[in-house]
């Protein structure tokens, strides 16, 4: 088994090869930006599904922005895990400030990267969440919770790399996770990558630009 992906690309090519049965269907693909729209985009390519982007922005610790104490969508309600809340003893006052830090974030993204339109409507359609991967889970969490609320009839995760902890967490919350890599014990995602250089604004919008051209008018 493959333990290293080289870039998202590959890994992106990877994911699409375990998730053939998806190919045309009545499905979307949602990338969670930065890094999962490069993953999402080679999973659309190859599945000749619709691409776009839903927005989530991680809550971080008092002092540790990068350990999450939550994730709120760009729809739908956030979500916390207690046990970290209650480890840093987090605040009210301390808790609206990261919400609305990040749902600012998440407005400023939704202009860059779709020119202010809203999420497309996912009733009735298969909601593919793919991310370059998941360490705590928190943000898919709140992805996987927001387009369920958003209507969509299946939630289906998608990630080359996961903790346990992470793909345990969201198989209560998706119908369907899958994680290519589950290693044991799990450090960081950037570990099972060869190239994990930080994605850019601007590569993102080429990323759904270029699916955007693929799907043509009639696409999602």
């Amino acid at each position: 088994m493959r333990m290293r992906y080289r870039d998202r690309q590959q890994a992106g090519q990877a994911l699409a090869a375990a998730m053939g049965e998806y190919a045309g269907s009545a499905s979307i693909v949602l990338g969670l930006p930065r890094g999962g729209v490069i993953v999402a985009r080679e999973v659309a390519a190859q599945l000749a599904l619709p691409l776009d982007v839903l927005i989530v922005r991680k809550l971080g610790a008092p002092g540790n922005p990068e350990y999450a104490i939550g994730a709120v969508a760009e729809v739908g309600e956030p979500q916390y895990s207690r046990e970290v809340m209650h480890q840093f003893a987090i605040s009210n006052a301390y808790l609206q400030r990261e919400l609305a830090e990040a749902r600012a974030e998440i407005e400023r993204r939704k202009a860059l990267y779709r020119d202010g339109r809203d999420l497309p409507s996912l009733v009735g359609k298969r909601a593919i969440l793919v991310d370059d991967g998941m360490a705590t889970g928190y943000t898919m969490l709140a992805a996987a919770v927001a387009v369920r609320q958003a209507g969509a009839s299946e939630v289906v995760v998608a990630v080359p790399v996961g903790s346990r902890e992470a793909v345990e967490a969201l198989g209560s919350r998706a119908d369907r996770v899958i994680s290519l890599l589950v290693p044991s014990p799990f450090y960081a995602v950037g570990l099972f990558y060869d190239e994990f250089s930080q994605v850019t604004d601007d590569e993102v919008r080429a990323a759904l630009a270029a699916a955007a051209a693929r799907q043509g008018p009639a696409g999602a």
